[in-house]
């Protein structure tokens, strides 16, 4: 069985190669707009779905022959996408028209005869031919080469993401020997039932009063002028900032445990419910668990290790870890676990233990 799997290079482009990579982001723009205004005007006047190609518009649009032809066409499978999709699930919208006005930029490539290509810290791209690259990680041999999306962040950085495709490998599940539980914490990111915390930064947090002070200056000025979209820049490139710090500071984490245990048990959480209440969202976003868990999952899973998750409606928290009493009238405020039978315990580890031991259950099961 075949699965995919994506690394995400900066991509550093030469003058000319930028002006080829703008004016692609804006043909594919182009193309996938016409196409739905077209799909939208068929349907109103005859009611039926209208089928329609990038190649239609070549002969009224010259320019469009100057990009990849391959972005053009799927810009082309990222509109039928979008129209399958609402008719599975209304609720995810009717497909929008893209603007230009949008930060973030991409377009997707696909491999054919060889292509694209990674060699000698670049990468080869159809139209810009070799780009250089900042390649950090070692692409393995076995791997096959399916496409290659370029992006624009908001801050103006290039990215290349390469999908592969590879072949299953059978990694036996390792017998487990150690195993930990993780309590979810807003302020430290996990408590765990060895009682550790990983003392986290919360960089979103610290940088709050940097940011107000870079939004105010942007309100001061003129808008649509040079000077307003060089503060808007700035801006951008400081949240980058903070996001490559808050997922650098969780690989490392997720990598010092996956390196140690050969399980790790949480509770299944509701990440966006927990965001929308109490006012939580600025901390939960800053936390980044749900990126967290995600990194755990496939670095426990690539070695043979299991990651559990746990019921969120198990009673965590309100069971006492030696006893097994479970307190209902313990609230949010009670930070220490105090139990008849002589437990006392902070709360959190008291959490993290439960969990730790639901999945050694789980488990035996």
């Amino acid at each position: 069985m075949n699965y995919n799997k994506a690394f995400k290079f900066r991509l550093y482009p030469n003058t000319e190669q930028e002006e080829l990579i703008t004016k692609t982001f804006g043909c594919v723009r182009f193309v996938y707009n016409k196409m739905l205004g077209e799909k939208i005007a068929h349907y109103n006047s005859c009611g039926e779905l209208l089928l329609t190609t990038p190649a239609k518009y070549k002969a009224d649009f010259p320019w469009l022959k100057e990009v990849d032809s391959l972005a053009l066409a799927n810009a082309q499978m990222n509109l039928e996408t979008a129209y399958k999709n609402f008719f599975r699930d209304k609720s995810i919208g009717y497909p929008k028209f893209k603007s230009r006005k949008n930060d973030r930029k991409s377009y997707t490539t696909n491999c054919i005869n060889n292509n694209i290509r990674i060699e000698d810290k670049c990468i080869k791209l159809p139209k810009l031919g070799l780009v250089k690259i900042k390649q950090h990680r070692i692409i393995p041999t076995d791997y096959k080469l399916k496409s290659a999306t370029i992006s624009r962040s908001a801050s103006g950085n290039y990215y290349v993401s390469v999908l592969f495709a590879y072949e299953e490998v059978e990694i036996k599940e390792n017998a487990i020997k150690s195993i930990i539980g993780l309590d979810f914490s807003m302020s430290e990111l996990y408590i765990s039932s060895e009682g550790n915390k990983p003392d986290y930064p919360r960089f979103y947090r610290h940088s709050l009063k940097k940011l107000a002070r870079m939004q105010r200056i942007l309100s001061k000025m003129k808008k649509y002028s040079n000077n307003y979209y060089k503060q808007k820049r700035k801006i951008a490139k400081y949240h980058e900032h903070i996001a490559n710090q808050r997922k650098d500071f969780l690989h490392k984490q997720s990598r010092q445990i996956t390196n140690v245990y050969d399980c790790v048990a949480i509770e299944d959480l509701n990440m966006k419910a927990m965001s929308q209440a109490l006012n939580f969202g600025k901390s939960v976003h800053d936390n980044g668990w749900g990126m967290f868990v995600t990194f755990l999952y496939y670095k426990l899973t690539e070695q043979g290790k299991r990651l559990i998750k746990i019921d969120k409606w198990f009673p965590s928290s309100k069971t006492c870890s030696d006893c097994g009493t479970v307190k209902k009238e313990l609230t949010l405020a009670d930070r220490t676990y105090i139990c008849d039978c002589g437990n006392i315990l902070d709360r959190d580890v008291n959490a993290a233990i439960n969990i730790k031991n639901e999945a050694l259950r789980l488990l035996a099961a």
